[in-house]
């Protein structure tokens, strides 16, 4: 049983004698957790400065941002897969490959690993997204005026 706390560690569902109240500073640091048998996962990350230097053969940087967001800038060798289309793609994605998924922020690219991991894939998060990437001075291209290419 999982129960939901506010940040003021006021309880949102009821406690019972089966269940135990954890806030999350009572949560230990990286990794799972493991209290009575409620696993909590972590999504395998990397920071955009951890990142092979260009995507090969063996690793793909999958970008989940929508349509609006790649045409204004995206990363070169970038795979492109707008977030709501990943499940019916996922043939598209080499299977075999280290699969790193990038979106704005980190926010639906951790959805994507969770997704990903779960049949299969090799798949981490980039922590920051594409903003850390810019803000790193990593090569962004665009589909418009090659100048023009941002982020943010």
């Amino acid at each position: 049983m999982l129960i939901w706390l506010t940040p003021d560690a006021k309880r949102v569902g009821p406690v019972t004698n089966s269940a135990e109240v954890v806030t999350r500073d009572a949560l230990p640091g990286p990794g799972s957790c493991h209290n009575q048998g409620v696993t909590i996962p972590r999504v395998p990350t990397v920071s955009v400065t951890d990142l092979p230097t260009e995507p090969g053969s063996r690793t793909v940087l999958l970008d989940v941002r929508e349509v609006d967001e790649w045409e204004l800038g995206h990363a070169p060798g970038a795979q492109h897969i707008p977030i709501i289309d990943v499940p019916a793609r996922t043939d598209e994605i080499d299977i075999d490959a280290e699969v790193f998924v990038v979106c704005r922020q980190g926010g639906r690219s951790i959805v994507v690993v969770e997704f990903l991991n779960s049949i299969g894939f090799d798949a981490y998060n980039v922590d920051g997204g594409m903003v850390a990437w810019q803000q790193a001075g990593l090569p962004l291209i665009s589909d418009g005026d090659p100048g023009s290419a941002k982020i943010y």
